[in-house]
């Protein structure tokens, strides 16, 4: 059986579980209390700039979608029209009636 790196990453992630387990077992109560707020603060951190990120993101989807209609109506001036027929030609063929097969 050989080793691979999957192997290797386990064995050292194991060994760093167990040490890390070993120190906040030789931790007091109060310096506990303290490694646990100061997760809680840095998760709370964390939690706040990813809430603000999706936010960022909507406005700069937003921004590029109204940047690339006008870019778009700028360069082709009768877009809206042209989707217009086409999706109205697309609506009208699958409004109909489907035809039956002649072999059934």
């Amino acid at each position: 059986m050989s080793v691979d790196n999957k192997h290797i990453a386990a064995i050292l992630l194991g060994a760093a579980a167990a040490f890390g387990a070993y120190k906040y077992s030789n931790l007091t109560d109060e310096e506990k209390q303290k490694m646990k707020d100061n997760l809680k603060d840095k998760f709370h951190k964390l939690k706040d700039e990813a809430e603000s990120g999706a936010e960022n993101a909507k406005s700069y989807f937003n921004d590029l979608k109204d940047k690339a209609s006008s870019a778009l109506k700028e360069h082709f001036p009768d877009v809206e029209k042209h989707f217009d027929e086409f999706f109205k030609k697309g609506n009208s063929t699958a409004s109909a009636e489907p035809s039956t097969p002649s072999g059934l």
